[in-house]
């Protein structure tokens, strides 16, 4: 799929950046921030249950770098 306007409104290309330890961000050219992704380590904390409703930071970051090839993804294939 490809834009009919050549102004994009988040050019390429996106990257990951960790915000702090609960949260990495998809930032795209310009430094606009596309995605916030949120994580918990601390889920031995938790009541029994509520651990598989939180991301891990590892999951977290998966995510966030899979958002970041969206660009790519998105770009004609000759």
């Amino acid at each position: 799929m490809v834009s009919s306007d050549p102004q994009r409104r988040f050019p390429p290309p996106w990257i990951v950046k960790k915000l702090n330890e609960d949260c990495f961000t998809v930032k795209d050219a310009n430094g606009v921030s596309v995605a916030f992704i949120y994580s918990r380590e601390d889920l031995h904390r938790q009541r029994w249950g509520d651990y598989n409703k939180h991301l891990t930071s590892d999951e977290a970051r998966r995510v966030a770098a899979t958002i970041a090839r969206i660009p790519e993804l998105l770009v004609k294939r000759a």
